[in-house]
């Protein structure tokens, strides 16, 4: 887990004036941050079309997101009872860097952002003690940031914001699930597993859009990254890049990835369990690699809920690694309740009450927000299983890193 070798606090007078206009901030954070991107669009349009996800955009998702970061970050600097939240921004840092974020795009954020909350509390409501309060919340949370992105930035020997390399594509397989496994020429590169790459398309429109994609596979000179195609579905757009790579990417292309970032740490002592919902089992893919590899005797639970055994990415590859730990098992529920032929499947949703988990077990959970949220829940505290939240480690596939905190 990557976090702030000495966390910044606020004085004692800001955060008295924090801890005093936080409920009115956290009462309009949502208007406060779609006028913010609003405006910061309107003056910067190419960061909607060539850095933020288009998609995330038209759903929300990003505004909540920033809101909910925001309102959680300045709350726990203000209550010394809850953590500093220096772990939430260690993972937002790797998903930064995957993208090249640098120190020179915080103060974009800083103007766009502050004329916001102007606009939406009123200058009479935000008078200059009160801004400077929220200002100094804002930089201790840049600042934070700026130092974990340049720590990641030199660690992978790049200079910042220099993540992307064009890269040959050697290999790609279409698994029955509708995943595409693609397979990039790297040539040598440091690498961990369940680490992610973001990958960067111009679309027929102009625009370049970048998603974030987990690592399956590791070699010497090749990655290998997972794609789902998302379709369109009410109100969320279809998916922009993962239709694209699915309709129009082949061997012999290039395409620009980056370097690898995530913060999901190697497996070491101890038992282990790997518990996934749809697409997010291609980290745990990436683990049971590892564990073939160089740890075979580790005890691993595997546990993986999705709608049904079609819709199950990498199924086959999953159960053929599991077959490959003599002390591996693996449990599968599908919502559909067609499990007949399926070793080790369970209809409906995952219910962990009869998994028994080893107190020296580290936990590695991905898949949707509210299955991660949910599935957290049921293994930290005295109501769950009672594992130490340090030992349950998660990855999330979309913007909402705050859940986590």
């Amino acid at each position: 887990m990557t976090t702030a070798a000495k966390p910044l606090e606020l004085s004692p007078q800001h955060a008295e004036v924090v801890a005093a206009t936080l409920p009115l901030v956290g009462a309009h954070v949502g208007e406060i941050t779609s006028c913010f991107y609003g405006r910061m669009f309107g003056a910067r349009p190419e960061l909607l079309r060539n850095l933020f996800n288009r998609g995330n955009q038209a759903q929300g998702a990003q505004q909540r997101a920033l809101a909910a970061s925001i309102a959680t970050f300045a709350t726990h600097l203000v209550d010394p009872d809850l953590p500093h939240p220096a772990d939430m921004l260690g993972r937002i840092a790797h998903k930064h860097t995957s993208l090249g974020i640098v120190a020179e795009q915080y103060p974009i954020v800083h103007e766009h952002l502050f004329a916001a909350i102007v606009e939406v509390l009123g200058a009479d409501v935000v008078t200059a003690e009160v801004a400077e309060a929220w200002d100094r919340v804002y930089w201790i949370m840049a600042d934070t940031l700026i130092a974990l992105e340049n720590d990641l930035y030199r660690g992978a020997g790049v200079d910042a914001g220099d993540v992307y390399r064009r890269l040959r594509v050697t290999g790609r397989v279409d698994d029955p699930s509708g995943a595409v496994l693609v397979t990039v020429d790297c040539g040598a590169h440091v690498a961990a597993p369940a680490q992610y790459v973001s990958v960067g398309v111009t679309l027929p429109d102009g625009a370049r859009q970048l998603r974030q994609y987990s690592l399956t596979g590791i070699s010497e000179t090749e990655l290998t990254f997972a794609v789902k195609p998302v379709p369109a579905t009410g109100d969320a757009p279809a998916g922009e890049v993962s239709n694209w790579i699915r309709d129009n990417l082949r061997v012999g292309d290039l395409l620009d990835v980056t370097v690898p970032f995530g913060d999901l740490p190697t497996p070491g002592a101890g038992s282990v369990a790997l518990i996934s919902a749809g697409i997010g089992v291609t980290p745990m893919i990436s683990l049971l690699e590892y564990l073939v590899q160089r740890a075979p005797q580790t005890p691993v639970r595997v546990l993986h809920a999705d709608r049904s055994d079609e819709a199950h990415p990498l199924r086959q590859q999953q159960r053929e690694l599991v077959g490959q730990l003599p002390n591996a098992t693996l449990d599968v529920w599908y919502e559909d309740g067609v499990v007949a032929g399926s070793p080790g499947a369970h209809p409906g949703r995952m219910n962990l009450d009869g998994v028994d988990l080893a107190e020296d077990c580290h936990v590695y959970l991905c898949g949707p927000d509210a299955f991660v949220q949910a599935v957290r829940a049921q293994l930290v505290g005295p109501d769950g299983k009672g594992l130490a939240a340090e030992r349950v480690h998660c990855e999330l596939f979309s913007p909402n890193d705050w859940l986590l905190s």
